[in-house]
């Protein structure tokens, strides 16, 4: 097995083990669901119980894009949290759960967060 399939199997099984717990405590709430990469930031509100989004932000949007320095970094993880709870909130979402996914509650993710919560967001 290569370090690289190793390290996604790891990955894979840290989601996994972070998602049970979300379906555990989610109790019909929508979950927040972030996703980074080297260059962007991405955010979903996913109702889990009919399989739908309900809003979506990223520092991949054209008018992000153009008031950003980078995609990649903490300032753009904010941006993207004020914009997903501005757009939750227009589509009458006040409470979710957050997803972190495999990543660590740390740098761009707890950005993220930080800045949804002061938009509006409760979790």
């Amino acid at each position: 097995m290569s370090k690289l399939t190793r390290l996604n199997a790891l990955n894979a099984r840290r989601k996994d083990r972070n998602r049970t717990r979300i379906a555990e405590a989610a109790h019909g709430r929508p979950r927040l669901s972030v996703h980074r990469t080297s260059r962007f930031i991405y955010a979903q509100i996913i109702d889990d119980t009919k399989g739908v989004t309900l809003a979506s932000a990223s520092s991949l949007e054209k008018d992000l894009r153009s008031t950003l320095k980078a995609g990649g970094n903490k300032d753009a993880a904010a941006e993207v949290g004020k914009l997903i709870a501005a757009r939750a909130k227009a589509a009458g979402v006040n409470d979710v759960i957050f997803d972190r996914g495999s990543y660590l509650y740390h740098g761009r993710v707890k950005a993220l967060a930080e800045a949804a919560r002061e938009g509006g967001l409760n979790f």
